[in-house]
């Protein structure tokens, strides 16, 4: 017998995406949704404090502030050429504004977006998050 033969490749419990998803996004466990999934502003737990689930696995990297760059510029970008046609305001005061805007939503976005990404990974069980130690 093969090792896929006598292993089983899912879990017969199932990780529902929805709830994961929101869970990571309130940076929360994604397994348990009560433990905090962060440790400071965006470093991830090796493990949750209420369940236990292990979640150093994850491969986040680069994920979430790519989304962060992307969701700001696509919201932000929109807005800064319709106050500029609108009001027409002064370049300087334009400029303060949208800066205060990309920084303050950015910060806002990036540790969400990183425990969304946390969760996607678990409840597909990417990079560590399976049944075996190499799924």
């Amino acid at each position: 017998m093969t090792m896929t033969e006598t292993t089983p490749l899912t879990d017969p419990v199932d990780r529902p995406l929805k709830p994961a998803l929101l869970r990571g996004w309130r940076r929360r466990c994604p397994s348990c949704g009560a433990g905090p999934l962060l440790r400071g502003y965006l470093k991830v737990r090796d493990a949750c404090p209420v369940c236990g689930e292990e979640l150093h696995h994850h491969r986040a990297d680069d994920g979430p502030a790519y989304l962060t760059i992307l969701i700001v510029g696509h919201l932000l970008a929109p807005l800064l050429l319709f106050t500029f046609i609108k009001w027409r305001p002064e370049p300087l005061v334009m400029a303060v504004g949208f800066t205060i805007a990309t920084v303050a939503l950015s910060l806002y976005l990036l540790p969400r977006l990183k425990g969304a990404l946390v969760a996607l990974q678990w409840a597909h069980r990417m990079h560590g998050f399976g049944i075996r130690p190499n799924d």
